[in-house]
Order: structure tokens, then sequence, then C-alpha cells
């Protein structure tokens, strides 16, 4: 039997490294494609040298070039963290247009299934709790966060343009707030802030007054429920995340227990468009894909503090992003 091709772009990142290795274990060919703007070569250097991995050193704002057959396209090149995406916000917009639309042509060419990684940063700051994927948004497009939410909002729009026009096989996942092994540890988002934080022994940044609620799936759960919507016949829009809502408060003080430290929480002003309520509902991933979040909070917390304990000392106190006034994202 052939073996299936897949090309899988922003591949060596937090979650294109994890499907990179979900494909492989499948039995697929994988291409993985990054520019290593903010991604890093060692969260794929497992994979060197297997027959079935190869990588490609590319920006998809570019033209994409790929030999051969391909049966599956996943485009997850693009800045995903508040930090990344206010340094580089003309990257982010141009790799959810132009890098969206090179994508969907090589689909179009290859006749290619392409799935697309869009987020709940779609929905803004939401008026409705939770997020259907019925939901609008309330985002600003001309606000700081403007160059993420619209970027991806565009990306969605065309995908779709592409679907309804050309008949091409497309699918669009709307990521919520995902954690696990991988992650950065300075990249101001919220789970690896507070848990760089409280590795440093300095007290743990809250934005705003922490009733703002998240909910967060780990990075396993995550990369099931995008491969079986890969695999599936729904061609809209379909969220996959925990809906298990806590407030940025309470997670701050489950961080300071899970690490056994003595920090306490430090209040700082809101920044401008964060959202006060982020969670998903996940009737359409149960019902369509069967899907639903198997690893809790708890376990998949102790998971991704071992893994940051782990790293070298020198990613503990790189300084970088460290003082970031960010987002509690």
């Amino acid at each position: 039997m052939k073996t299936k091709r897949v090309l899988i772009t922003g591949a060596a990142g937090f979650l294109g490294s994890h499907l990179c290795d979900r494909f492989i274990k499948e039995g697929y060919h994988v291409i993985a494609m990054d520019n290593l703007i903010t991604g890093d070569l060692q969260n794929i250097q497992h994979l060197f040298g297997l027959e079935n991995f190869e990588f490609a050193h590319h920006d998809v704002s570019k033209y994409v070039y790929v030999s051969g057959e391909l049966d599956y396209i996943l485009h997850f090149a693009s800045p995903a963290s508040p930090i990344d995406y206010l340094k580089i916000p003309i990257q982010t917009l141009k790799v959810g247009s132009l890098g969206t639309h090179n994508l969907l042509g090589l689909a179009k060419n290859k006749n290619a299934r392409m799935l697309i990684a869009s987020t709940s940063e779609v929905y803004g700051d939401p008026s409705v709790n939770p997020q259907p994927e019925e939901y609008w948004g309330n985002v600003n497009p001309v606000g700081p966060r403007g160059v993420y939410d619209e970027a991806k909002r565009f990306q969605e729009a065309m995908t779709m343009a592409y679907h309804t026009f050309h008949g091409l096989e497309t699918r669009i996942v709307r990521i919520f707030n995902t954690y696990g092994p991988r992650m950065r540890l300075n990249d101001g988002r919220v789970l690896p802030a507070f848990i760089g934080q409280a590795l440093r022994g300095e007290d743990l940044t809250v934005f705003g007054d922490g009733s703002q609620t998240r909910s967060f799936c780990y990075v396993d759960d995550l990369i099931e429920g995008i491969y079986r919507l890969l695999l599936s016949d729904y061609a809209l829009p379909v969220n996959i995340g925990n809906p298990d809502e806590i407030t940025i408060r309470q997670f701050g003080e489950e961080i300071i227990k899970l690490t056994g430290t003595s920090q306490k929480l430090v209040l700082k002003d809101l920044p401008v468009d964060d959202p006060k309520q982020r969670r998903p509902d996940i009737t359409k991933a149960r019902a369509i894909l069967g899907w639903e979040p198997k690893v809790s909070r708890a376990e998949g917390l102790k998971i991704t503090y071992e893994y940051f304990k782990s790293l070298p000392q020198e990613a503990l106190t790189n300084k970088e992003h460290k003082d970031f006034t960010g987002y509690n994202r």
C-alpha cells in the first residue's frame, strides 16, 4: 500500500512538532516545513534520520514548492503567542494571508486535503460563553491583537472560499488554549509564564483582577482531535479544546500548589482587548468526531511541570521574554 504523504507547516513549533510525531506514528511520510522564526529544531531533532521524515527550511509566505504527490497539508505556520505576534506583526499577517493562499494553491495543484489551524482568538472578547462555532466574535481589527485575530479570520474566509469555489477538500480547527511539553518557557502565555516565574522564585503576574477565565487542553488531546477532524468529512470550523473553565487567579493558585513554592500573585493592569472569557463549546467535536478531552488538568500540568524542570538552567534564566507585560493568554 502506498505511503501517504503529509506536509506540516510550522513543524518545528509546539503543536507542529507533536503533529509530526503523530503522523510518523501513523505511518505517513512527513514533510516538515518551518522558517524557524519562532520554531526550534530541537523539537523535531529526534525525527531527523527517519526514512519517512524530511525537513524544509522555508517561509510559506513565499512560493511553496513540494515535489511528488501530497495527500494532506496541515497549515500550522504562524506566531501564536502574544510576545511573538506583537513583535513581528507584519510576518504574522503575511503567514495568515499570503502563506495560506500559497498553500491552498499547492493543495489545489496536488489535489490534497488541507487543514488550517485557526484559533479561539477569532471570537475576540466574546459576549457569549461558552463559544460555539456559530458565534461570529467580537474582535477589534485595529487593536494590538488585531494582527493575529484578523489574520486567522481571513485565513478561515480564504480557506472556505477555496472549498466552495474550487471544491477543495478543506478542514478548519479552532484551537483553544493548549499546553504541554515543548512550549517555550518564556513565550508570554500564561501557563509557561506562571511556571517560569515559580521556578525562578518570583511572584506570579496576573493581569487585571484575575477574574478572566481560560480553558486549558493538554496537547495529546488536541492532536487527537485534529487528527480526527482531518480524516472526517466536515468542512466547517470545529472547536477543539477543554471546556473545563478556570479563572486566571485560580489557575495561578494551582501553579503555586503544584510547584510547592511560596510566591504570591501580583496584579498588573489588564491589557487592551484581553478576552474576559475563553471556553469552547465542543458539542460539534463530540457529535461529529466522537472526541472529547481525556487528560485532566492536574495530570497534564504535572507532566508539563516535569518537562520545564528538565530544561537546561539557561532556558530558565533566559530573560529575553521574562519581563514581558502581556496577556494572560
